[in-house]
């Protein structure tokens, strides 16, 4: 496993729980078509993974 693999136990509750609903948005927003930009609600889902990622790394 590569040091910027994550896993759950990497999130916060709260991480989790964000990311959650930012899913729960992402298939809704798909129910309405495929031609609907999801790419805003993919950005916030990467910077708390980022966030986890640099948590891990130790800085």
């Amino acid at each position: 496993m590569a040091a910027n693999d994550l896993t759950s136990s990497d999130f916060t509750a709260g991480e989790k729980a964000r990311i959650g609903l930012l899913v729960a948005r992402m298939a809704k927003r798909g129910m309405a078509g495929p031609t609907v930009d999801i790419s805003d609600l993919k950005r916030r889902v990467e910077r708390i993974e980022d966030g986890a990622r640099r948590r891990k790394q130790g800085q």
